[in-house]
């Protein structure tokens, strides 16, 4: 008997999730809310997701990346893609009522109980928190955080701004790390009590380690990096990293999957260094080939600058390989220290010698034990069962900042008419 028949009619919710960023873009944000729905459909509850249409590239006519529109994806996840035009960093424009009619709409239409919002730079997620309670009709709202962010930073602090005003009539918020946890409840100012701890997860049956005899003493070391090539996943330490490891093993070489704006600088690196035959670049890899990547490397290497919680290193270490990692953010985390080696500083020197300390230990690495280890700690059906709690808690009484100038107002209203009265 399956989930959705046990589960009784009164418990079967309806939940819609609420992002900028979902397929066919791809990354964490848009992985965790697929996983998150499909496991939530297959426990019996209705799942819709609401984002901004996609466009096809000018003059193109229609492609299959344009997404406009309701969209039917598996096991019946239904996706709007409403008429909201983003405008950079595939965000929309920030209006807090531009699509509320829309909105309405459909959560009247679905019968929506539970708006859970995902990621911090979503504009489009925002409106939705805010407008889930403007419609009072008692909506639970429930905010993802996926990312860190600072307090000094001009663009930290007008986020953070925004944070504090559309999270001050949430229910529920979840960060994917304590660190992340942690984070949110001081950029936020919310109540640490309102703040759950539920980590990402990975499919570990689409991430199987080879089945090869394992690495011989005479074969080459292959450090595997995938990633989007932009400063923020610390491409300019890889850049600096790579050769100061190639110098020193000659067995080391190295497989770069992902586009950015720093694939320039690695094109630069290995024609300066000339390490063409040692350093491999893939250039974007679709989700679908990233395990066959994988299975080509023994070490995968993460130079993050800041991270909450990284599901690329559960990615690799269920496909058996040894994880190198900055020790940022959430990161520290997410493995047990048998299976990542930490860089000691967020230098390219400290980086290129966790790489080199990581090398002996590729000899008491045991793939398949490393793929059975991640899968018993994360998984998406462990995600979804504790995400399910939150959704069912009752909602907080939100305590608004501006109540206190809705009871002025009415005593006011009072006295006056008590005053027209008199004066009658």
């Amino acid at each position: 008997m399956s989930r959705a028949s046990m589960l009784p009619i009164e418990r079967r919710l309806c939940i819609a999730m609420c992002c900028d960023f979902f397929f066919p873009r791809l990354g964490g944000v848009e992985m965790h809310m697929w996983s998150l729905s499909q496991c939530l459909l297959r426990r019996g509850h209705k799942v819709i997701v609401l984002t901004h249409a996609v466009p096809g590239p000018k003059g193109s006519g229609r492609t299959p990346s344009e997404r406009s529109g309701v969209r039917y994806m598996t096991h019946g996840l239904k996706v709007y893609y409403l008429p909201v035009t983003p405008i950079v960093d595939n965000v929309t424009y920030l209006t807090f009522v531009g699509h509320l009619a829309l909105f309405r709409a459909i959560c009247i239409r679905e019968k929506v109980q539970i708006v859970h919002g995902h990621q911090a730079t979503s504009t489009f997620m925002h409106e939705c928190l805010l407008q889930a309670k403007a419609l009072g009709c008692g909506l639970k709202t429930v905010y993802t955080d996926h990312s860190l962010f600072g307090f000094a930073d001009a663009a930290s602090v007008h986020l953070n701004k925004v944070m504090k005003f559309s999270m001050s009539t949430v229910d529920a918020a979840i960060g994917v790390s304590h660190t992340c946890r942690e984070n949110l409840v001081l950029r936020a100012s919310l109540r640490p009590d309102k703040v759950a701890t539920i980590p990402n997860a990975v499919d570990a049956t689409k991430f199987t380690p080879p089945t090869d005899s394992g690495l011989k003493p005479d074969d080459p070391i292959t450090v595997v990096i995938i990633s989007r090539l932009v400063y923020r996943k610390g491409i300019d330490l890889v850049a600096r990293a790579i050769p100061l490891v190639c110098a020193q093993n000659p067995r080391v070489r190295f497989l770069i999957g992902g586009d950015g704006a720093k694939r320039l600088l690695l094109e630069e690196m290995r024609e300066k260094y000339r390490l063409h035959d040692r350093v491999t670049l893939y250039g974007a890899v679709p989700h679908a080939r990233v395990r066959d990547v994988l299975c080509q490397g023994h070490i995968f290497l993460n130079s993050s600058l800041t991270e909450s919680f990284c599901i690329a290193i559960l990615e690799a270490a269920a496909c058996g390989l040894f994880v190198v990692s900055t020790r940022v953010g959430g990161v520290p985390e997410v493995l047990p220290p048998d299976m990542v080696q930490f860089a000691a500083e967020i230098t390219p020197e400290a980086l290129a010698q966790a790489v080199l300390a990581a090398v002996p230990r590729l000899a008491g690495v045991d793939r398949q034990e490393f793929h059975d280890r991640v899968a018993k700690m994360y998984n998406w059906d462990a995600v979804a069962e504790r995400t399910e709690k939150i959704y069912e808690e009752p909602a907080a009484d939100i305590e608004c900042a501006l109540d206190w100038h809705s009871t002025s107002r009415s005593q006011h209203m009072k006295e006056a008419e008590g005053k027209s009265g008199h004066d009658d």
